[in-house]
């Protein structure tokens, strides 16, 4: 099943039930001023805010464009007022469409569902890098030093959220809503698990401890060498 990410500033957006049509899922999440929290897979439509807690819309969608997970993202601004002078500013600040809140979960859809033949399938091309470490996302393969990391689904998308995010605490609950399985619940100490099959799959290609347990709080993946 395709996945259409739908980013909201808006805090209704942790409210929000995915929806499903036919082969389509589109999954909604919170969109932060510091970035998504989750992982980012497939074609990205963001929707915010004019007016946000900590910044302004328009320094939100300049961030967007500057974070390569997001830099081809769908950006919509939304407007407080039906203001001329308001949309060319959000336009030069790197949005692609705009329109006046408040938004609901209907609109927003409604809205995704018609851009759906333009914002692309996922980049299959996609490769991250970070140091030694590649994550190629067409081939469903991650690389150290150019030799493979034996690794399941989840530890796959477990280190691909670590690239996305490193040298960050991430608790137990972060990397479960980040790799979407809280439904059904899964318990914490699954994350464990992962982690203790994905540093077995990095020590043997010689990475070394790359994933640290930080007491009491999580883990963090350490990119420096």
């Amino acid at each position: 099943m395709r996945t259409i990410n739908i980013f909201l500033t808006d805090p209704i957006a942790g409210e929000l039930p995915d929806f499903e049509n036919g082969e389509m899922r589109y999954a909604f999440a919170r969109l932060y001023s510091d970035g998504p929290r989750r992982l980012v897979e497939g074609p990205v439509c963001a929707f915010v805010d004019w007016v946000m807690e900590d910044l302004s819309g328009l320094e939100m969608c300049r961030r967007l464009r500057g974070d390569p997970r997001l830099d081809e993202a769908h950006i919509t601004i939304v407007l407080e007022q039906d203001d001329a002078d308001d949309k060319r500013r959000a336009l030069r600040a790197g949005a692609d469409d705009y329109l006046v809140g408040p938004v609901d979960r209907t609109t927003i859809l409604d809205r995704v569902m018609a851009l759906q033949g333009g914002i692309g399938q996922p980049r299959i091309n996609e490769r991250l890098e970070l140091g030694a470490l590649l994550v190629d996302l067409a081939a469903l393969q991650a690389r150290w030093a150019g030799q493979p990391l034996n690794l399941r689904p989840n530890e796959f998308r477990l280190l691909h959220f670590f690239a996305q995010h490193p040298d960050r605490v991430l608790t137990r609950i972060d990397l479960i809503e980040a790799l979407g399985k809280q439904e059904p619940p899964i318990d914490e100490r699954t994350v464990d698990v992962w982690i203790g099959r994905l540093r077995r799959a990095l020590r043997i290609v010689g990475a070394g401890e790359r994933v640290r347990t930080v007491r009491s709080l999580g883990y963090v993946y350490d990119s420096y060498e």
